[in-house]
């Protein structure tokens, strides 16, 4: 099989590795060096870095929809484009380009949660599963026909990137089979049905702000979906910038409870009074410092001459 592979970031990586031992990648595409860290340096995406140590050609043009890089792409005669998290939208003289397709994978059950962020958006759907799916290309977003599907579970305490890591692995698990089964004429495709599509659109920065006139277990959805971005923050009356980094539901309600927004302690553990429910904090970070457990975060209060409960300011100054 004559491979031309299309993808960016970490998430790609274990296709292109599987792909690079079981067929002919003969080029390999992916978003152009970005600026990183206080120097601005460029630096090479995942995919490429990959990509250069096996020796495959890589191409990282700001747009592949263009009439030389599809003579490019055409030129290396592929039996198949693979794309995983490729970051452009390909225009159907690139999709139409290979012998016998251009395939996807997709790091959800499809048709739910088609778009940019279905890992994020599985967790704070609550949803009790999600999955891999391989599909064929077509112009309309995340809407070609199935072609193979493995489902995982969402378990209590996974997050955006515990996920990210099982998906990444399901798909380089499914992607030989899938081209295989196209090549052999064994898998054919199954139209989505189209009333049961859901969206995952992209994330924002101001979905970091916790509502806390929401459940416990609404909090703890959020917590673990925008872990590490756009993350999730609180501010107290006293000022205090807080991203909560990690945390868990409890079966109780701690202590006395007070009023919806308060932060409060019971047996020397940090809890965030919700809507509904307490949520306990496990680590946090205050702004311009580095991330500590609730703990330790209690015994810096001392220092500071601050007392526990300490009320959000959304929720007191508004």
């Amino acid at each position: 099989m004559r491979v031309v592979f299309m993808g960016t970031p970490e998430f790609a990586v274990p296709a292109l590795k599987t792909l690079l031992g079981n067929s002919q990648v003969v080029a390999v595409y992916s978003q152009p060096d970005r600026p990183v860290g206080r120097g601005l340096k460029l630096k090479a995406s995942p995919v490429k870095e990959v990509a250069l140590d096996a020796g495959v050609p890589v191409f990282t043009p700001e747009k592949v929809s263009i009439p030389e890089e599809i003579e490019r792409i055409r030129s290396f005669d592929p039996d198949f484009i693979v794309v995983v998290a490729y970051g452009q939208i390909l225009k159907l003289p690139v999709i139409e380009a290979p012998r016998f397709g251009t395939i996807n994978i997709h790091s959800s059950l499809l048709p739910r949660w088609r778009g940019a962020a279905p890992i994020q958006w599985s967790i704070l759907a609550g949803d009790a599963e999600t999955g891999i799916t391989t599909m064929k290309i077509v112009p309309k977003l995340d809407a070609g026909d199935i072609l193979l599907q493995e489902s995982t579970p969402i378990r209590m305490d996974d997050t955006a990137e515990t996920l990210h890591d099982r998906l990444s692995e399901l798909g380089a698990k499914l992607i030989v089979p899938t081209l295989k089964g196209l090549l052999e004429k064994t898998l054919s495709g199954i139209p989505q049905d189209e009333s049961k599509v859901t969206y995952a659109h992209k994330l924002q920065k101001e979905m970091e702000l916790l509502d806390w006139k929401k459940p416990a277990r609404q909090i703890d959805l959020a917590v673990r979906a925008l872990n590490p971005w756009p993350g999730t923050r609180i501010e107290t009356l006293a000022g205090i910038k807080i991203k909560i980094k990690k945390g868990r539901l409890v079966a109780f309600t701690p202590g006395r409870p007070g009023p919806a927004g308060m932060l409060h302690t019971f047996g020397g553990e940090l809890f965030l009074q919700c809507g509904q429910g307490a949520y306990q904090i496990l680590e946090l970070q205050e702004e311009g410092k580095k991330p500590v457990s609730g703990q330790d975060f209690l015994n810096g209060l001392q220092g500071r001459g601050l007392e526990m409960p300490l009320g959000l300011k959304e929720v007191f100054e508004t």
